[in-house]
């Protein structure tokens, strides 16, 4: 089977997610499914929340942090910008703490909390978070193509939907039973009904539309997860270790690209010692591949003879990984 076979038998699968290790072409394979399938007649969003990832430089149009900018009939790219979104987390947090106390300004030692927690990781994790729920959950298009982050951050990315998900039940459990109480208090005392709780309406709040966003990823009817690989060892033991651990998080597997292939026909004619050590260093390691992942290897793409930006090399790899052939 391969690529387009996978999105005709899947015609479900509007979540598409491409990972891998770094600078394995997880942007371009993004970028050339996305070409691909408004070619076809399908409204696309293209997005990465990688601050490394280069659709900006693939599309040649300045898009980070912009918004969905329009690239082409159909199709639409996004880099969202981290730094933006904690800032616009920073202000919500704020707001939330001025409302639910009645306060006019945070009382600066909750400020000082606040801009010291944006220097951890997690403030950015959670911006980050947040930001890809409102892409995930949104309905504006027929595809959302997700150039996911180099593999480590990926996983820790994937297995926050669970985590929070069993943080936020157990506070919200809890915060319930305190309110139980607190009901009881009043009833006794023969008060007026206690306030409407702010705090457990805003866990409820975060709770849902973690459990959308969820929903959407470990749904394999309508997400499908896709690995880039190159025929070289640490990759592909990298990347078989990594499928076991996604799989553990009920991440949907798509299959397997492989990436920067050297044409074994190059073999025959008068080429560098080097060059000929390669293919032949490749071709057990394209035996490795094809004996671990069988047949989920959808595609083998060719190394290219020059990186992949402008539309031009786009629909190039397009066809290499889509063929000619429409989608049914």
């Amino acid at each position: 089977m391969g690529m387009k076979e996978v999105f005709d038998q899947n015609p479900g699968r509007r979540y598409i997610m491409f990972g891998g290790k770094g600078g394995l072409g997880k942007t371009t394979f993004s970028a050339a499914t996305a070409y691909w399938l408004a070619s076809q007649g399908k409204k696309v969003l293209v997005f990465s929340v990688d601050p490394q990832a280069s659709l900006t430089d693939i599309f040649q149009k300045d898009i980070f942090g912009k918004g969905p900018v329009k690239i082409m009939e159909n199709l639409w790219a996004q880099e969202i910008d981290a730094d933006s979104h904690i800032k616009a987390y920073q202000d919500e947090i704020r707001k939330k703490i001025r409302d639910m106390y009645g306060l006019a300004e945070v009382p600066e030692e909750i400020e000082s909390y606040i801009q010291a927690a944006s220097a951890e990781p997690a403030m950015e994790e959670s911006a980050i978070f947040d930001a890809v729920v409102d892409v995930v959950v949104q309905k504006d298009y027929d595809y959302y193509i997700y150039d996911l982050v180099p593999l480590g951050h990926a996983l820790y990315y994937l297995s926050m939907a669970k985590v929070y998900d069993e943080w936020i039940n157990k506070v919200t459990k809890l915060r319930e039973d305190m309110r139980e109480y607190e009901e009881m208090v009043s009833r006794l005392k023969r008060e007026k009904e206690t306030e409407q709780d702010e705090i457990l309406k805003e866990l409820i709040y975060i709770k849902g539309r973690i459990n959308a966003s969820s929903k959407i990823l470990t749904d394999k009817d309508m997400t499908a997860f896709f690995f880039v690989v190159t025929p070289e060892d640490m990759i592909i033991r990298d990347t078989e270790k990594a499928a076991k651990l996604f799989a553990q998080f009920d991440v949907p597997i798509g299959g397997y690209v492989v990436n920067r292939v050297i044409p074994h026909e190059l073999i025959d004619q008068n080429i560098p010692d080097y060059l000929r050590n390669r293919i032949q260093m490749q071709d057990k390691y394209i035996g490795n591949i094809k004996t671990t992942f069988g047949k989920d290897v959808l595609a083998y793409v060719p190394e290219l003879e020059r990186d992949v930006t402008g539309l031009p090399m786009i629909e190039k790899l397009a066809k290499i990984m889509y063929g000619d052939q429409k989608l049914g």
